[in-house]
Formats: structure tokens, sequence, C-alpha cells
């Protein structure tokens, strides 16, 4: 064998090693891993390319408030070392892991402050803090759920997110009721980056329907406009 191949091959094996050792699901110890960037409030780049998103969260999208403070927040972590608990990947091949930093649970830090939601699929060890820190940030109003001075004028009427005949079919159903004698620009999503905008004249009825959306199995609302949240409902 010439050496030019031997090369390739041990190349080929020491980076399925590392690989391995980032991805494992079992992985119960923290792995280190420098980190170059901060691509927003959630995710990070580290110097192998890799990018990492953060396990349990949600933070607002580009142009979309406390989208910059939740980055800013991030920032401290660029340049420097982080270790992870990872959980697996996502579908655009991020790593989705628990990311801790000067003794900080960074996950868990983000919700303390306001510059994030809560974001799970399935439980772990960590749920229970998260959702404390988030519980917390939500009756001090921080960040994303500081109130609008408009809140209480729009009121849940329904939120049908049972699709009939199935899954991405049709059914999904928005009502919400103005009750202030005004009108109100207002923008409302889910968990994930389902993101509209739209008005309700005051006294009036908004209604909407829609279709693969909101999560059977567990989703909020979100209803704010540019000064604050109007409502919030989660099931």
């Amino acid at each position: 064998m010439d050496r030019k191949r031997l090369i390739l091959i041990i190349l080929f094996i020491v980076s399925g090693i590392w690989y391995y050792q980032l991805t494992d699901e079992d992985l119960s110890e923290k792995t280190q891993a420098f980190v170059i960037e901060v691509t927003d409030g959630d995710t990070i780049k580290l110097e192998n390319g890799a990018k990492v998103r953060f396990l349990g969260i949600n933070t607002p999208e580009k142009k979309q408030p406390y989208y910059s403070e939740a980055k800013e927040f991030l920032k401290v972590v660029e340049n420097t070392t982080v270790s992870l608990e990872i959980a697996g990947t996502d579908r655009y091949g991020r790593l989705l892991a628990h990311v801790f930093w000067n003794g900080q649970h960074l996950n868990e830090a983000i919700l303390e402050e306001g510059f994030a939601t809560l974001y799970y699929y399935e439980h772990d060890e960590y749920y229970s803090d998260l959702s404390s820190a988030e519980e917390a940030a939500r009756e001090n109003g921080l960040g994303i759920w500081k109130r609008s001075g408009d809140y209480g004028c729009l009121e849940l009427v329904e939120l049908q997110y049972e699709e009939e005949g199935g899954r991405c079919i049709e059914g999904e159903v928005l009502e919400l009721e103005n009750v202030c004698d005004f009108g109100i620009d207002f923008t409302f999503k889910d968990d994930a980056t389902h993101i509209y905008d739209d008005f309700v004249e005051g006294g009036q009825i908004y209604r909407e329907e829609f279709s693969c959306i909101f999560n059977d199995a567990g989703d909020s609302l979100y209803v704010y406009d540019s000064k604050g949240l109007l409502l919030f409902y989660r099931y």
C-alpha cells in the first residue's frame, strides 16, 4: 500500500471516531468544543464547522422582537470553549445539545432572561429546570414576555388544532376577539417558525383557517404587537 493511500485511510478513521464522539446519543459526559461564531440566539458554529442547535428552546427569528438581544446574549461564548451534552441531530444536520459555559447552563440562562421560549418534543432531565426558567421570565414580564399596553384586548375564542382526516389535511382554526374599541395590528406564531401579521377591528372577531401549523401533540400560541405580548396560550 502506498504512503498516500495509507494517510487517507488514517484520516478517514480519525474523522469517523471524532464524529461518533460528537453525535453518540448515549453520550453521558460533556464534550469540549471551541466556538467560532454565534449564528443567532440558539445556534452556534464550532471550530470544525459543525453547527449546534440549543436543545429545548427557541429564540426569535430575524426581524422579530428580541432577536438581536438573544444573539447578543450568546456572544459571550464566541472564541471560547463550551461543554456540550449532545442528544442527536436535527433535519438540517445540526447537533442538538445542552450547552454549558463558565458554570452556566446556557439553554436555561437564555430562558431566564426572557429571550427564548420552551421548545421540546421529548422531555429530558433538564426539562423541569428549563420550564421553571421560562415560567419565571413570563411571570416577571421579561424580554418577549413584556406585556403590551393593550394586553387583554385580544381574547382567544377558539384554537382548533386537530385536523379533520389527519395531519396536514384541513381543519385548523384560530379565532380571536378584540374586546377593545380600537383596531389592533398584531403578529401571531406557534412554537416553531410559522409567523403571521394581521389586523382586527375593535369589537370584531378575527378568524383564520390553517393546515399543518399547530402540533396536535402540544404547541403554543403567541400573539403580540409592537409594544409587547397581547396573548399567550399553551396546550
